[in-house]
């Protein structure tokens, strides 16, 4: 159980209803920072509320990644980078508590303040921060950091820097941003940009690093030794400036994490079963149930451990790339969604133990409600009706399959669909008005088994329609620069989503996002409500506007029919060696890499 819920946020953001308000205002410097209200833990906490203050220090664990890799620097575009670098060796001004939907606490920053508006947010470096090499964070690496990476960075952080109208040095150890549009996320957002060493890059350009050129950082963990495409090793750093902080306290306690490489995810599993690796994520409710019965579980030398958690369900499925006819075509996309027997491919695979995504921001309080829409979500979708999809105002439902293979009724349906689109049936192929039959391309990575199963047994139902599915399989590399580039109509999709969406989802559907290669924008959505949605939740001056705002987004992504959802994760299964412990308290954000391992110790 999470210590705090986000139904006690709501009610004591009602509560505090004038603080939501244009007049609020940080009058002076503050330890932390939240989206609406004040952040829940006082200047003087002890730790955050899911971490373990007195967890031992030591030991060693190993984890898994699929493919490899041939950069350590996780903040230009090029290269493969391992994941976890820019979570586990990079800190920013601020960090997040996981406890509480979009709260801020001084990490690099000792304090925050704001105008009253937040049009601007000012920042005080700690004195004792220092990079792994021991010299001090300044003000000037800070300038550095935001303008390098927002303009020849990686392009997930160009949005926030095109919206700061000035940065500037205001103290020995204070900066100043003033930004150039209403956004009060954006104060938050600020505290959250990786910072790193300006004398490093002095007279190189950080694009053309190489995978030796490791960036330099201040986090807990640095990276003390790797072989490409095989293994990075992270070490404690014995000297890390900041393990005092209670912001620390608990966190980063094992004193090295070694992160291996395998071909695929059978791989995997199997050195998993062996013992090489020390913990593994499962997402597969069946296998869970099934699988783990070897004989290192069976012995008690691993140990299966669930969480829950109340953040929203995200998306993950089959992502249409609307940028192609006839995907362009929302029938046609219909038609797909119908054709999909997801009833029978999630009892083939999961077992029918895990139920399906419903939505964008289902299994949450941000998740549009079934049926019309009404009240404040009304009055959001009517200000911009004529570019709404069908469904999203009368309300939108996915297709549900009668269970068995076949799925007659559906692909009725979605033959019909075709028809209606311009397509016929000619010697058994799918062709259009001019004779050009439909071959639809998919782009899946390789060793995704998971996804690969579900893609073959939808091939058979498109089959049946006349449909043509070329099914790429693609190494890492490949996959990256096809997906990255659009070269595909269908791939797999997954973005995860928060208790507190904000500029982000400008990246992930919002219009300047979508011919911009490399972006996260995958489907190409272009649309007029979906910028003006998201745009309401970044102004939104009440908890209850912002909430309507998002449903009235997720009501109209849903209608836009771009994504054929697979299931929902709405547990974390954690399979480890029983040396890793962890506390007795799960953050609402439930598990992650702000949990596993970041939290947890080593105990023989």
């Amino acid at each position: 159980m999470a210590s705090v819920s986000f139904r006690r946020f709501i009610q004591k953001s009602a509560a505090l209803a004038l603080i939501f308000m244009g007049s609020t205002a940080i009058a002076e410097p503050k330890h932390g920072i939240a989206m609406y209200g004040e952040p829940e833990l006082p200047a003087d906490f002890v730790s955050l509320p899911y971490a373990n203050p007195d967890a031992p220090k030591g030991g060693r664990i190993v984890t898994g990644n699929s493919g490899g890799f041939d950069s350590l620097n996780p903040f230009v575009r090029k290269g493969k980078v391992p994941w976890q670098l820019r979570f586990f060796a990079y800190e920013s001004l601020m960090g997040r508590n996981r406890d509480e939907p979009f709260a801020l606490y001084g990490l690099l920053a000792e304090s925050i303040e704001t105008g009253p508006n937040r049009e601007w947010v000012e920042f005080t470096l700690r004195p004792e921060a220092k990079f792994w090499d021991g010299s001090p964070v300044t003000v000037e690496d800070v300038l550095w950091s935001y303008e390098t990476l927002g303009t020849v960075g990686h392009p997930r952080y160009h949005g926030f820097w095109n919206k700061i109208e000035t940065i500037e040095q205001t103290g020995e150890r204070s900066v100043r941003i003033t930004f150039a549009v209403e956004d009060r996320e954006l104060a938050l957002i600020a505290g959250l940009r990786p910072i790193l060493k300006k004398a490093q890059w002095d007279g190189i350009d950080i694009n053309d690093s190489t995978l030796e050129q490791v960036p330099m950082g201040t986090a807990p963990y640095m990276v003390s030794d790797f072989e490409a495409n095989r293994y990075v090793t992270l070490t404690r750093n014995p000297d890390y400036w900041g393990k005092e902080l209670p912001f620390r306290r608990g966190t980063h306690n094992f004193d090295e994490l070694r992160i291996e490489f395998f071909g695929d995810s059978g791989v995997l599993n199997e050195a998993f079963k062996a013992g090489e690796v020390s913990f593994l994520r499962e997402f597969n409710a069946e296998k869970w149930a099934t699988a783990y019965d070897f004989p290192r579980a069976q012995s008690g030398d691993v140990v299966k451990s669930e969480f829950t958690h109340q953040k929203p369900s995200g998306m993950t499925g089959l992502v249409m790339n609307t940028r192609r006819a006839p995907l362009d075509d929302i029938r046609v996309r219909e038609a797909l969604l119908q054709a999909f027997n997801f009833e029978f491919i999630n009892d083939t695979i999961t077992g029918g133990r895990q139920p399906r995504i419903t939505s964008y921001f289902s299994n949450s309080v941000l998740g549009m409600e079934h049926g019309p829409a009404q009240g404040r979500v009304l009055d959001f979708l009517n200000e911009h009706a004529a570019a709404l999809p069908e469904g999203a105002v009368e309300g939108y439902d996915l297709p549900v399959a009668d269970g068995t293979a076949r799925n007659r009724a559906n692909i009725r349906k979605a033959a019909s669909l075709l028809e209606d689109a311009g397509f016929t049936i000619t010697d058994g192929e799918l062709v259009d008005q001019e004779g050009k039959p439909l071959v639809l391309n998919i782009v899946l990575r390789q060793g995704d088994t998971e996804t690969q199963t579900v893609v073959d047994i939808y091939k058979e139902a498109l089959d049946r329609l006349g449909v043509a599915l070329k099914i790429d399989a693609l190494d890492g590399a490949q996959y990256t620069e096809r997906t990255s580039s659009y070269d595909f109509d269908i791939t797999w999709f997954r973005r995860g989503l928060s208790l507190s969406p904000g500029n982000e989802q400008f990246l992930y559907w919002g219009t300047e996002a979508a011919d911009k290669e490399g972006a996260r924008n995958l489907m190409g959505v272009k649309s007029p409500a979906v910028d003006g949605l998201i745009n309401a939740m970044l102004t939104s001056e009440s908890q209850e506007d912002f909430i309507a705002a998002t449903k009235a987004l997720d009501r109209t992504l849903m209608a836009g029919r771009y994504v054929i959802p697979f299931w929902n994760y709405a547990v974390g299964r954690i399979a480890h060696i029983k040396e890793m412990r962890y506390p007795e308290v799960t953050p609402i954000y439930g598990e992650g890499y702000w949990m596993t391992p970041e939290i947890w110790w080593y105990e023989e």
